[in-house]
């Protein structure tokens, strides 16, 4: 369960009303990793795998969804299990020690120690992005797409959504979730279960432009990241850094476009 209906009253233009209200719930995840504890996240409880397997990749945990050999979502306790391959859960152990248990909750971004591993796979695996150019309108196009999608934040008002389309302005797919780097996660862990090549897609967002979600899209090699928010100095740095083009306030027929413009044609 994800949301519940609640009797509230209403105060509008001096008259109180009854009525009933839908409230998203939100509900600590565990991942654990080889039986080990990983790190609990603060989410909409929904779309798990696609949450769990999002995570790890743009946390640089791990490089392919190839490297895990099994995944268990236990809706009782709120877990997830997850094996992966022998070489790799080798590689990760010190990591298992010094972040044993850590809490990423909806409202902040991720810790310094997942940071650091991200910049550290980032250096490892990013490679230039491709040569890619797309008309204003599509990214509009996107946007209005994706905000018609979001029906939890129709119902609620509490909750943000992200989507994925292909470079004609097609919907890859779009998922909801109380946090912002949820919901990016769970777009990315879809298109890693669907194989889809991340290097030929836009990612739209709900939410602020933070540093850590524009990490999330390097990280994926995602060439234009968009926002119908406005982006943060730290986004915008590593954005200019790692050859993203980031786009804030994309609304109506106007956007912010904050580094490399060269993709966008006018």
């Amino acid at each position: 369960m994800f949301k519940r209906t609640y009797k509230i009253k209403k105060l509008q233009k001096g008259e109180i009303r009854d009525l009933e209200d839908v409230i998203l719930i939100e509900m600590p995840i565990t991942i654990k990793i080889n039986n080990d504890p990983m790190v609990t996240i603060i989410c909409l409880p929904r779309d798990i795998k696609e949450l769990a397997i999002g995570f790890l990749f743009t946390s640089g945990f791990i490089d392919s969804i190839e490297e895990i050999v099994e995944l268990e979502v236990d809706k009782i306790e709120n877990e997830v299990h997850i094996t992966l391959d022998k070489k790799k859960a080798d590689s990760i152990k010190d990591f298992e020690t010094s972040s044993y248990n850590r809490v990423i909750k909806t409202s902040c971004g991720i810790p310094s120690v997942w940071r650091d591993l991200i910049l550290n796979s980032i250096s490892k695996t990013t490679e230039t992005f491709r040569d890619i150019k797309v008309p204003q309108g599509l990214i509009f196009k996107c946007i209005i797409k994706m905000q018609s999608q979001t029906t939890l934040f129709k119902e609620t008002g509490g909750c943000h959504g992200s989507a994925l389309f292909d470079l004609n302005g097609n919907l890859i797919n779009l998922f909801e979730d109380i946090g912002r780097h949820n919901a990016i996660d769970k777009v990315i862990g879809s298109a890693l279960i669907n194989n889809i090549n991340l290097t030929t897609t836009i990612l739209c967002s709900t939410g602020r432009l933070t540093g850590d979600s524009v990490l999330k899209a390097v990280r994926s090699q995602i060439p234009i990241l968009a926002s119908i928010s406005a982006p943060i100095e730290s986004g915008v740095r590593i954005a200019f850094s790692y050859g993203v083009t980031l786009i804030g306030f994309v609304r109506g027929n106007k956007m912010n476009i904050y580094s490399h413009p060269e993709r966008i044609i006018v």
